[in-house]
């Protein structure tokens, strides 16, 4: 006589999740491409796998910068490291439901088959208003939200009273990253960690006058809307003069890089540093910079 054992499988085991941070805002000129460049080489600096997405399927700013920085690396025979990045395209439904449909599952599928391979994921949105890039703020595990040092670009967060300058309300951008989190809390139950960056500040003292107000204005709605503040990037050429062979100022003085590390290099860097230290992110915290 046989007997019958029961077999359970063991439980499939649960998909890879990377670190999503997405750089965004609904303005153009803010610099977000190149933040998230500067994210990237980084991360890979402190040796973290790091995958990328490009949601300005038109510009295509992000997705030519990593292109350049392929060929560099062929053209030189150097081993810097470099993202892997997929591609999306712009949905050619006619209808605008198929078409937000057929690039969710895009997106979806991209998120996936990156998270299988890599510890972060760093995600370019466009600057304006697309379905994808409100997909991909509900996906955000961090926020940062690029800001040059004015209020024509304060107007996206905020909206001040003009009768009283300590009334701040939350602006259209605003109100979506809200929408964002709440989709997220309901979906992943896990928050997002909302980092606005004061980009492109000026030194001037002409300017000064006019950074504090836009800085108590910041700090206002940060209090109301919940939103935290990283040290800024100043306004400085070698965040961009690079971007013909797809290098940062954090390959200058790696193998296979271009330059030196001047002074100003040095203070550029630091600025770096300081922002990472204010991301705190995971598996990254307490370990000292290699960058």
């Amino acid at each position: 006589m046989s007997l019958a054992h029961s077999y359970d499988p063991p439980p499939a085991a649960a998909p890879r999740q990377a670190h999503v941070i997405v750089v965004g805002n609904q303005k153009g000129g803010a610099g977000k491409s190149t933040v998230a460049m500067h994210i990237i080489v980084a991360l890979m600096r402190m040796g973290r796998r790091t995958g990328a997405l490009d949601l300005d399927v038109r510009q295509r700013s992000l997705t030519r910068y990593i292109e350049n920085r392929a060929r560099w690396i062929s053209s030189r025979g150097v081993k810097l490291p470099a993202p892997q990045i997929i591609e999306l395209r712009e949905s050619a439904q006619r209808s605008l439901d198929l078409a937000e449909q057929e690039e969710e599952v895009a997106f979806r599928s991209a998120l996936r088959r990156l998270s299988e391979t890599c510890d972060f994921i760093v995600i370019d949105s466009p600057g304006g208003d697309s379905y994808l890039a409100r997909t991909a703020h509900a996906c955000a595990d961090t926020l940062i939200t690029p800001l040059n040092d004015s209020f024509v670009d304060f107007d996206l967060l905020g909206d001040i009273d003009q009768d009283n300058a300590e009334i701040v309300r939350p602006s259209i951008y605003s109100e979506m990253v809200w929408e964002s989190r709440k989709k997220k809390a309901q979906g992943q139950r896990t928050p997002i960690d909302w980092v606005v960056l004061r980009n492109r500040t000026s030194t001037s003292k002409i300017e000064a006058k006019n950074k504090q107000k836009v800085g108590e204005a910041l700090k206002t709605l940060s209090n109301r809307i919940g939103f935290r503040m990283a040290p800024g990037l100043s306004e400085r050429v070698i965040y961009r003069e690079l971007f013909p062979q797809g290098l940062t100022l954090l390959d200058l003085d790696a193998d296979g890089g271009e330059g030196e590390m001047r002074m100003t290099h040095l203070a550029a860097r630091q600025e770096l540093r300081d922002l990472f230290i204010t991301l705190k992110l995971p598996m990254l915290e307490g370990e000292p910079l290699k960058f």
